[in-house]
Formats: structure tokens, C-alpha cells, sequence
């Protein structure tokens, strides 16, 4: 009987071998289902985010071009400084809604000229030395001109060139 007993431990150690072996075989696929699970979602999520933006930007208007552009002569004038002689020459160009308003300042250049002169005129070196100077600059000759047009309006005013000696 000891006999009996002592030849079914080998054969209980011998299954249980076997379970082990099948139970680590079982938990390798279990995590590499989960991994693919993970890549997947993964890969899934990150085309359907790249989709959705790639849509919002095919979604957004596009930028309008510059419109019709006007470019008047160069201006140098004497800046408004009482401590000393300054000049400012500046070159610039008048982005306009309608094509129209080119043959419009076309006919009225001389207003324009003067338009322009009167506002730089009054300048001293401190109001046009900073960026925020120039814009104010831009803002006011855009503003003048805007209250003469009739057809269209100045849309942006930029220089091409502005020296100040």
C-alpha cells in the first residue's frame, strides 16, 4: 500500500507540472491580448485625432489676399522736434477693399498728399521712434483717408520704408 501511494506523488507532481506550465503559457497570451488591445486602441485613437484635425483645417476659410494696393509718392518731411532738426522719410502703400479706390486716390492725389503730409508733419521723433508710435501712425492716415473714400476704404497702410535722421 505504501507502495501504492508513494508511485501516485510522482504522478500528482507530474500534472501539477503541467498546470504551472499551462497556467504561464495561459498568462503570456492573456498579456500579449492586452498589449495588442492597448496598441490598437492606441493607433485608433491617434488617427481619429489626426483626422479631426486635419478636417478643421481643410474647415478653415482661407486668408483673403491682398486686396487692390496703392503706393503714392515718397514722403520726406521735417519731424515736429524743437530741440533738433529731424527728418523722416517714409515709403508706404495702401492695401484697399476695392479696385476701385485706386482710380479713386489716383484722381484725388493731391488731397491724399496733403492728407498724409498734415498728419506726419505734427510728429516728433518720440511719436514715431516705437512700434506702438508707427501703428498709431498707420491707424490715423488710415482713418483720414477712409473719411474721403467713397468708393472702398483703406484696409492697411503699410511703410516699405521709414528712416528717421
Amino acid at each position: 500500500m505504501a507502495k501504492d501511494v508513494e508511485k501516485n506523488k510522482p504522478e500528482e507532481a507530474a500534472e501539477g507540472g503541467k498546470e504551472k506550465k499551462k497556467s504561464s503559457k495561459l498568462k503570456w497570451i492573456i498579456i500579449g491580448v492586452v498589449i495588442v488591445l492597448v496598441l490598437g486602441g492606441g493607433g485608433a485613437g491617434a488617427y481619429f485625432f489626426m483626422s479631426k484635425s486635419a478636417n478643421k483645417e481643410a474647415q478653415a476659410p482661407p486668408k483673403p489676399p491682398i486686396g487692390a494696393v496703392w503706393a503714392p509718392d515718397v514722403f520726406i518731411i521735417n519731424l515736429a522736434d524743437a530741440e533738433a532738426d529731424r527728418y523722416l522719410k517714409v515709403v508706404m502703400n495702401f492695401e484697399l477693399s476695392d479696385p476701385l479706390a485706386v482710380a479713386e486716390l489716383d484722381v484725388m492725389k493731391p488731397k491724399v498728399r496733403d492728407m498724409v503730409l498734415s498728419v506726419l508733419t505734427v510728429k516728433g521723433f518720440k511719436d514715431v521712434n516705437n512700434f506702438e508710435g508707427k501703428q498709431r501712425l498707420k491707424e490715423e492716415i488710415a482713418m483720414r483717408l477712409n473719411s474721403q473714400l467713397t468708393k472702398g476704404k483703406v484696409v492697411q497702410v503699410y511703410f516699405t520704408d521709414f528712416v528717421v535722421q
